[in-house]
């Protein structure tokens, strides 16, 4: 571990998506005591309905005259909510069926793949947008639908590795001592597969994020008055160019999150990919 933080100290990117990643952790975490006005979450204040940035409001008040500053940090508790939870269902059911069928040939491993394979061929997005539909508007809906596309992700990689290491020396030594199949591949073939899953989870949750700010956006998602940052940008439209900061902050929120995300995978993954690293 200590060697690892030491390669990804020396790369600036990478230490720029950890800051910027734990920093979205500590607002989600601490984000009501952080807030200047957490009980703008559900309040309402019409008389200071869409006041531009200033020091009382520094991102300005939305159509209910709620601190939007507020609402941007009380919303990323909600954005990391939902992409820890899509991530961990997609592991949890990715995984083992990646192991399942890469150690195992015949017709169970076959048709695992080619589910995985239709389901990786439609776009996520597009895949999420009819789940969600036939779904009632919801956090929940959101986090279900982004679950059921995401996992074909995790089993592609699983399914990959575990076919090379199946094959690998010291597996095979385990096989002559008699090693029984479960042990061989929780306890050595799994570990050894972990490194590459890391990097497509931490991808993953800045890409999760996105796509589920795209579906607040649309209505699929969190419902009013949750501090969602798609919602947000939905219910800006309306008085878009005029309050213009009333779209551009949650928007920044989701940009920066997700650029935080993608800078942390990517140098995980320069990390653990030893073919990245020789070519540099």
């Amino acid at each position: 571990m200590s060697a690892i933080l030491h390669k990804l100290s020396r790369d600036v990117p990478a230490m720029l998506g950890l800051a910027i990643v734990l920093f979205v952790l500590i607002l989600a975490v601490f984000g009501p005591l952080i807030a200047p006005y957490p009980g703008d979450a559900s309040a309402s204040h019409l008389l200071r309905r869409l006041k531009p940035p200033s020091e009382a409001y520094p991102f300005g008040t939305d159509n209910l005259g709620r601190d939007i500053f507020s609402r941007v940090i009380l919303g990323a508790r909600g954005a990391l909510t939902i992409a820890l939870t899509v991530v961990g269902v997609a592991m949890l059911v990715g995984v083992p069926l990646g192991l399942l069928a890469g150690y195992r040939a015949g017709w169970l491993s076959e048709t695992i793949m080619r589910i995985t394979d239709v389901v990786l061929a439609i776009p996520q997005l597009v895949l999420a947008l009819a789940l969600a539909q036939l779904m009632s508007p919801s956090i929940e809906s959101a986090m279900l639908a982004l679950s059921l596309t995401y996992w074909p992700f995790f089993t592609r990689i699983v399914y990959a590795e575990t076919r090379r290491l199946s094959s690998a020396v010291f597996v095979d030594a385990l096989r002559g001592v008699g090693a029984s199949t479960p042990r061989i591949v929780f306890l050595h073939i799994l570990p050894n597969a972990l490194s590459p899953v890391i990097v497509r989870a931490t991808i993953g949750l800045g890409f999760t994020i996105l796509v589920a700010a795209v579906l607040g956006f649309l209505g699929m998602g969190a419902t009013p008055p949750a501090p969602d940052w798609g919602l947000a940008i939905a219910e800006s439209r309306t008085y878009l160019p005029r309050a213009w900061w009333y779209a551009t902050f949650p928007g920044l929120a989701i940009l920066i999150t997700v650029m935080g995300f993608n800078l942390l995978g990517d140098g995980l993954r320069d990390i653990v990919d030893p073919r990245i690293r020789r070519s540099r």
